[in-house]
């Protein structure tokens, strides 16, 4: 598909990003048949190719229109398309391109979004990225639950789990650990199970007190420059560590870990960190890239299954799946520990979390809901496991049957009387 790109965006390193990724769309429709609004909504304009068309027409200085803006906000950033794609069309990097564009063009026009819109996304952006100020708010809601709107109610757990103890052996082999945004207050237990495990197998987890949001929440809505200095700020933080020799900056949650994996890309131009964000994302793995080498250990240290959990639905995140690529992985590792592990019909499919997307667009994120947690529940599971906090409290918010990181459920096992 040929792009001639607008004089505002020509020789720039978006515009030009852009374009490439355009021209390899044949237009061939493979990614409607897996995009989850498309087959909510049956609009072309709300699938990938409808929406490429929208950013070819962006991108070539076409008039843009309150419409276009709420086309694209009404992708997923799934990135289900990409798995689909015959030609090999990076959407969501466009579709992030995309976005800023059109915000930026119609902001120059006067046409901003409803007061309460840019309320609920600074809200977002200032709140969910900076653990002091989200553990208290969550503790406050928690509170109050009662009396939160519904859409608000379902985000907020009515107990928090307390999370054990961290294990305090000095390892000679470390590795880093992003302790998230709002997984520490959220789910306290996933990142201290995980470093219980990698305790047992030899290694220790170090936490990068300095190191803060990955950068997600802010790219995500259209605050690039706000992202990438959130991204500066985690390489500095985990320099002197990798420096001193950690092998690995280990993910608990896939919708971090595909962004961290994006950091050489996205800083690529960056004179001063280029080399180190290239770096950073070589060392970034995702946990369940990290324990099938320890496999024998696993099994030697596992004790039984817990009987509350011997059959899982295993929800794979699409971050995981289709960001990171990485399928096959938790299933294979659970079902060796003996656990029987069921993926339900369309597994490839989103929850509708989506990062912030349950909050901007909570009609088509709960119809999503409710239709994976019907597929999941149809597998007759004692619970459900998943690999991102977004996807476990999204999905807890909709049914009674436990959800819960997978990595718990290896915790259990290794660490009985944790």
């Amino acid at each position: 598909m040929q792009t001639t790109l607008a004089e505002f965006l020509r020789n720039t390193p978006e515009g030009e990003e852009a374009k490439a990724i355009v021209g390899k769309c044949v237009h061939c429709g493979f990614c409607t048949a897996t995009c989850p609004t498309y087959q909510l909504l049956g609009d072309e304009l709300d699938g990938p190719r409808g929406r490429i068309y929208l950013m070819k027409q962006v991108l070539e200085g076409n008039a843009i229109t309150e419409r276009t803006r709420l086309h694209l906000d009404r992708c997923l950033t799934c990135r289900n398309c990409e798995s689909t794609c015959p030609s090999g069309v990076k959407y969501g990097r466009l579709v992030d391109i995309g976005r800023q564009v059109v915000d930026d063009r119609l902001e120059e026009a006067g046409i901003r979004r409803p007061a309460k819109e840019r309320f609920a996304r600074w809200m977002l952006r200032e709140g969910l990225t900076r653990p002091a100020l989200f553990g208290p708010a969550l503790k406050l809601g928690q509170m109050v639950r009662p009396l939160l709107p519904q859409t608000l109610r379902n985000k907020v757990p009515a107990h928090t789990a307390t999370a054990g103890t961290w294990p305090r052996t000095v390892h000679p082999r470390k590795m880093l650990l992003l302790d998230g945004c709002v997984q520490p207050a959220m789910s306290p237990n996933i990142n201290v199970a995980t470093a219980r495990v990698l305790d047992k197998l030899g290694v220790q987890l170090v936490i990068a007190r300095e190191a803060g949001c990955c950068g997600a929440i802010r790219f995500h809505t259209g605050d690039h420059d706000g992202g990438l200095d959130n991204m500066r700020a985690n390489i500095d933080a985990w320099w002197p560590h990798i420096e001193a020799g950690a092998e690995a900056i280990v993910m608990t949650a896939s919708g971090c870990g595909a962004m961290v994996k994006d950091y050489g890309h996205l800083l690529r131009n960056d004179p001063r960190y280029a080399e180190r964000a290239a770096r950073v994302s070589a060392l970034t793995r995702d946990l369940s890239e990290i324990l099938p080498a320890f496999a024998d250990d696993l099994h030697k240290l596992a004790g039984a299954v817990p009987r509350d959990s011997r059959r899982v639905a295993y929800h794979p995140p699409c971050t995981l799946q289709h960001g990171q690529l990485i399928r096959g992985k938790v299933e294979a590792l659970l079902t060796g520990l003996g656990i029987e592990v069921r993926l339900c019909a369309d597994s490839h499919l989103c929850c509708g979390s989506a990062g912030t997307y349950s909050v901007l667009q909570p009609e088509l994120s709960y119809q999503l809901r409710d239709d994976k947690l019907a597929k999941l529940q149809a597998t007759s599971p004692e619970a459900i496991v998943s690999a991102n906090i977004g996807c476990i409290t999204h999905l807890q918010g909709g049914t009674e049957t436990p959800v819960m990181h997978w990595v718990e459920l290896v915790d259990r096992m290794v660490s009985p009387q944790a």
